[in-house]
């Protein structure tokens, strides 16, 4: 596996692993924010699959579009209030 591709890999699973809501009120903001996280690891691993974009230009692609939209707006699972 390349560093690039690696990267991709990373850049996926940081786009995945949010934080889990606190409570059932949280579960709306926290769905919302995962699925348009998803949204985007989805548009950059098809890009590299279908195609035939750099696995590092996508990873910097999701990266930036994450950092957009941070997992913030609702209460963590844990976090003191």
């Amino acid at each position: 596996m390349t560093a690039a591709e690696r990267e991709l890999l990373a850049a996926v699973l940081e786009a995945l692993d949010i934080p889990s809501p606190a409570t059932v009120g949280d579960h709306e903001v926290h769905d919302r924010i995962l699925l348009d996280r998803v949204m985007h690891a989805k548009v950059a691993l098809e890009g590299v699959l279908q195609r035939g974009d750099e696995p590092g230009w996508s990873a910097d692609y999701l990266r930036s579009r994450l950092a957009e939209k941070p997992p913030t707006g609702y209460r963590v699972w844990g976090e003191q209030s």
